[in-house]
């Protein structure tokens, strides 16, 4: 075994404990939590080092790292989520390869993923970013729409062509009456996706906590953790 493979695998068996322990600490089975480990800034050979170790979901956040990487593991069955702030230009890009975008959060965006998925001939599953540290009807210094324009936005993303909507995703906050008040980030996003269940069942994805919060994340009733630096390290990336 390589040395990165090595800690690599041994990364992933203490961010698998820290998830088993979440779910068994919440009362939840250990299936009911994605682990989707966060590739940015790390080369394809670690993607395929992850998959060799059993990840299947990986994430990135900016399209002229993505693109290349995706291409690269192109044979290997993995499921690619987008999880940046995306401008339109780069839609028709992320489109081609991207399973799920995390970062929906303006109408504009929408438009412009359901073309790019209707021309590739693609079904990508959208998450709406929810910003809970945005005034009403504002955007959030890391992107996302604030919590009062999510039902808006969902209902734009189910009635266009070739886009699935999935569920929300979150950041926790910097600022904010949630600023260093994780667990109660995440508290807040799941009453949000308990209205959004009622009026868009099939969009029960949960997708919040990262390296330093994901038992919080889980202990509210998050879906999909994404965890990189838990996984790949602080170090400078490798290549």
């Amino acid at each position: 075994m390589t040395d990165r493979r090595a800690e690599l695998a041994a990364n992933l068996a203490r961010v698998e404990e820290r998830i088993a322990g979440a779910c068994a600490a919440a009362g939840r089975k250990r299936e009911e939590v994605t682990l989707i480990v966060v590739t940015k800034t790390y080369p394809a050979s670690d993607v395929r080092l992850l998959h060799e170790l059993g990840v299947r979901h990986v994430a990135e956040n900016r399209d002229q790292d993505a693109a290349p990487k995706a291409a690269a593991c192109a044979d290997l069955p993995l499921t690619w989520h987008f999880v940046g702030q995306l401008q339109t230009n780069k839609v028709r890009s992320v489109i081609g390869y991207s399973d799920v975008v995390q970062s929906v959060d303006r109408a504009k965006l929408v438009t412009a993923l359901s073309a790019a998925a209707v021309r590739a001939g693609r079904e990508p599953e959208v998450l709406i970013q929810v910003a809970l540290d945005a005034e009403v009807g504002a955007r959030g210094d890391r992107g996302g729409v604030a919590p009062d324009g999510v039902e808006e936005l969902a209902a734009a993303v189910e009635a266009a062509d070739g886009l699935r909507l999935g569920g929300l995703m979150t950041v926790a906050p910097l600022a904010g009456e949630f600023a260093g008040r994780q667990r109660a980030a995440f508290e807040r996003l799941m009453e949000i996706s308990s209205r959004l269940r009622a009026t868009h069942g099939p969009a029960t994805m949960v997708s919040a906590g990262m390296s330093a919060d994901l038992e919080e994340a889980v202990a509210v009733g998050a879906t999909h953790v994404r965890v990189g630096s838990a996984v790949l390290g602080v170090r400078p990336p490798l290549g």
